[in-house]
């Protein structure tokens, strides 16, 4: 099995990323491999609702310089998924949101490849909105009919300046416990599958709200 963790921050090597490698450690002696992945100090387009990745670009997004199209490729190969992100004003970082909404605007085209996957959030913050973000970054979680798994309290780590985190034990043993019901989550959907039928997506017809 495999994870794939996004680090939503510009800093290779700060809070969120040392977040990360705690979660990275529990998963791996669960005997689970973890991707990590930083999408760096790039700037990111936003989602601009073209549909053109539905209706005539292969399932891409029609941005190919930046590692949308890259990150998305990796979905589909992986079962589980962890997003970290700094805290700007209470919420997610505005790069990582952008990256997020394009991402899962290619996985509505290409027909939810995330669904029933398992996947995680955390937020790494000086002082508050964590819990915010960590909402927001749930929500396509959600949209996706992942599968989320919870730790025993807010999935928040704290700390402002590089290494700050490694001061706060309780936020450090929170993303360890939620590593372990993570990999517990992974094994039980890959035990199931051979007796447990999946069940199929009930369709019907999308509807505005003024309708």
């Amino acid at each position: 099995m495999k994870v794939l963790a996004i680090n939503g921050s510009s800093s290779k090597d700060g809070n969120v990323k040392y977040g990360i490698n705690v979660m990275k450690k529990v998963l791996e002696e669960q005997g689970i491999e973890v991707e990590v992945f930083d999408i760096g100090m790039k700037p990111f387009y936003q989602c601009i609702d073209c549909n053109r990745c539905r209706r005539e670009h292969d399932g891409k997004c029609v941005f190919n310089d930046d590692p949308v199209n890259e990150i998305f490729a990796k979905f589909k190969e992986v079962d589980g998924v962890i997003f970290g992100s700094p805290i700007h004003f209470a919420g997610m970082a505005g790069g990582f949101k952008a990256l997020l909404d394009r991402l899962f605007v290619v996985n509505i085209a290409n027909g939810n490849v995330l669904r029933h996957k398992v996947g995680v959030s955390f937020g790494a913050v000086r002082r508050a909105g964590g819990i915010e973000a960590c909402d927001q970054m749930n929500k396509y979680l959600q949209y996706a009919e992942m599968i989320i798994p919870s730790s025993d309290y807010w999935n928040v780590l704290f700390g402002h300046a590089k290494g700050e985190s490694d001061k706060d034990v309780e936020g450090i043993r929170i993303l360890q416990n939620l590593a372990q019901n993570m990999a517990w989550t992974l094994k039980l959907v890959e035990n199931g599958k051979d007796s447990v039928k999946e069940p199929e997506e009930i369709q019907s017809k999308m509807t505005n709200m003024i309708r």
